[in-house]
């Protein structure tokens, strides 16, 4: 067994790795799971918990995270979407696990690669997708949505309250040029960025494709469900998020059992849920890992047990 140790990696900084390993409450002899591999920071440090009978299994739907698979055979990475971590797991023999880890968004690679299309900083091909096998992009959606679609994910995924009128310089936009790369969504909307917050009302729209193109919300919601059926009691789901959308689900989740945060009750008024949150509120990144990698400023964390 050969242990590669955490080391720095440009790929993704991982963000509260602290506050991660302790929330899983690691068991040297434990199955552990990485729902989104990535850059490899959390799962190196999992495995340095981890004794000789210990076994992680980590997913990630990018193949650019097989650059950063360990030389490990505690380790196994899955390439595929956390959405169907139930079945890839019972596949191999496991039917329940002591903890599980998600660290939700994008990493840091996938943001400085400038032709995924992720940031506002470069001009490139609009693509955003996390899955480059998957078929539809930024572009397509960009293009081919009707103002009424585009309107509800700006609102939904973005929470603007000019969501229509963005729909709309888009779609005169489109009228006259295909929207194909970053700096034609950018275009189309230069007249509607308010002025001096330019870069905050992009990143907002861009959120709102991204979440469309990679269906995270959705994704998300499944994946609670099933990290459900996988823990065992007293197993440990510890959750990382970056904007509201993703953490109120999570916290919903965690304290009322499903994603409407609406509690249903047991004959005697207890709570229906599989879960039990260890806090009340959420773990934030303190100012001095804020300084290191600024990424990590929206970040959240939540920690449950399994009842």
């Amino acid at each position: 067994m050969k242990v590669v140790t955490a080391v720095d990696n440009p790929y993704h900084i991982p963000v509260l790795l602290h506050d991660c390993i302790k929330g899983l409450s690691i068991k040297p002899d434990g199955i552990y799971l990485d729902a989104t591999f990535g850059g490899g920071g959390h799962a190196l440090a999992i495995l340095e918990k981890l004794g000789a009978d210990g076994k992680l299994f980590a997913f990630d739907r990018d193949s650019d995270a097989q650059q950063n698979i360990p030389t490990d055979d505690r380790f196994e990475l899955i390439e595929g979407n956390f959405e169907f971590i139930k079945n890839f797991v019972r596949e191999r023999g496991i039917n329940k696990v002591d903890g599980i880890l998600a660290d939700l968004g994008i990493s840091s690679h996938q943001i400085d690669v400038p032709e995924r299309g992720f940031s506002i900083r470069f001009d490139a091909p609009l693509d955003m997708r996390m899955d480059r096998k998957e078929q539809i992009t930024a572009a397509q959606i960009a293009n081919s949505y009707s103002e009424d679609e585009l309107k509800r994910i700006f609102r939904k995924y973005a929470e603007l309250r000019n969501a229509a009128a963005i729909s709309r310089k888009i779609a005169q936009a489109r009228a006259e040029y295909p929207i194909e790369t970053v700096n034609d969504l950018k275009k189309s909307l230069a007249g509607i960025a308010p002025r001096g917050k330019e870069n905050q009302f992009y990143a907002k729209v861009f959120q709102a494709f991204r979440i469309e193109v990679n269906r995270e919300l959705e994704v998300l919601e499944k994946f609670l469900e099933r990290s459900a059926d996988l823990l065992k009691p007293g197993g440990r789901l510890v959750v990382m998020s970056y904007h509201s959308l993703e953490d109120r689900l999570v916290k919903n989740y965690m304290r009322a059992g499903n994603t409407s945060g609406i509690p249903e009750k047991d004959f005697y008024g207890h709570i229906i849920r599989p879960f039990k949150p260890l806090k009340s509120k959420p773990v934030k990144p303190a100012e001095d890992e804020i300084k290191i990698n600024n990424r990590a400023r929206s970040a959240r964390l939540r920690v449950a047990e399994r009842i």
